[in-house]
């Protein structure tokens, strides 16, 4: 038997200021930072031993994951960075505030474009300081993988691949530091999701997932913050 820990990084000041982030690499902040320290509070309570870490390109997992490490004192733990666990490539939405597109585009629509499972905004301008052609910390991807944006279906197709090939079989006690839809997509493979229910799947920020599995399976799964849990839909 082995855990999996999912942890969607703390508030960032583009959450703060409700705007579509996606692969734009924004700080957490000072709430932020706070949910980050609680998470690793929280971990910490576990009579659980960490082996392995992972988190994505992005500093608001990447910093949410360091305070969790300090608070744990997880010293000798090589820390493995993907951009497969990214964030969703919110294309044409990247910057924008969500209240303002819901008045221009209507709410139902930019729920579509939020939480749909196979309908991506319109593609991001590649000259535009948002795109990850443009963002430094990309520079080593090669171009044809990265998106010009991207549905739930489009961040599941890499996500996945990269958890089967490097996390699934580990046998050992793994944290992940990522990101809303990243998480999303791997609760709908781990949970056997359908594609309406992952469209009511919300991820807490900073609150760790604890998932037990078994040969493969899910046993149990819950938020170590009870009085911000969301509804799990499957337990």
């Amino acid at each position: 038997m082995s855990h999996l820990i999912l942890v969607r990084h703390g508030q960032s000041i583009w959450n703060l200021e409700n705007r579509f982030t996606g692969w734009v690499d924004v700080e957490l902040s000072s709430n932020g930072e706070k949910e980050a320290i609680k998470a690793g509070n929280l971990i910490k309570t576990l009579d659980i031993k960490i082996e392995r870490v992972f988190t994505s390109y992005l500093k608001r997992a990447i910093n949410t994951l360091e305070f969790i490490m300090k608070i744990n004192n997880f010293k000798n733990l090589p820390v493995v960075k993907a951009w497969e666990l990214n964030e969703r490539h919110y294309g044409a939405l990247t910057g924008l505030n969500k209240d303002e597109m819901q008045k221009k585009l209507s709410k139902e629509k930019v729920h579509e474009l939020r939480r749909s499972w196979d309908c991506p905004p319109e593609k991001l301008d590649k000259n535009s300081p948002y795109h990850p052609n443009n963002i430094n910390i990309y520079k080593e991807i090669q171009r044809d993988k990265i998106p010009d944006t991207e549905s739930l279906k489009d961040t599941y197709e890499r996500v996945i691949p990269y958890y089967e090939n490097n996390i699934k079989n580990l046998k050992q006690n793994v944290l992940i530091s990522a990101h809303g839809n990243s998480i999303r997509a791997l609760c709908k493979y781990l949970f056997n999701l359908d594609n309406k229910n992952i469209s009511n799947l919300e991820i807490p920020t900073g609150n760790p997932l604890v998932i037990t599995i078994n040969n493969q399976k899910v046993v149990n799964a819950e938020y170590l913050d009870k009085d911000r849990a969301k509804d799990l839909i499957v337990f």
